[in-house]
Parts: C-alpha cells; sequence; structure tokens
C-alpha cells in the first residue's frame, strides 16, 4: 500500500508541474504529459480504493 502511495504523489507531483506548464507557457507537450498523468491517476486511484476495500473487510 505504501508503495501505491508513493506511486499516487509522484503522479500528482507530475500532472501539477506540466499542467501549471500548459497553463501558464501554453506548451502543448506539457498539456498531453499532464492529460497522461491523469490517466495513470485514475488507474492508481481505482487501485487504492480496490486494496481500500479488501484491507477493511479483514
Amino acid at each position: 500500500m505504501q508503495e501505491l502511495l508513493e506511486q499516487i504523489k509522484q503522479q500528482i507531483t507530475l500532472y501539477t508541474e506540466n499542467a501549471e506548464a500548459y497553463a501558464s507557457k501554453n506548451s502543448k507537450a506539457a498539456g498531453a504529459r499532464a492529460r497522461k498523468a491523469t490517466l495513470e491517476l485514475t488507474k492508481l486511484f481505482k487501485e487504492f480504493r480496490k486494496n481500500s476495500i479488501e484491507d477493511s473487510k479483514k
């Protein structure tokens, strides 16, 4: 679970940096990286939810 939380933190940081670069500099590449990070975050959040539910059943 700890590893999953670290991955989520890394992706949030990546998203934040790229979203800010896209917004301030209108960098198309940064926008693409930010969108990619959101897709990865979606996967990680689903995995977190699954693990959390399993842990609560124990």
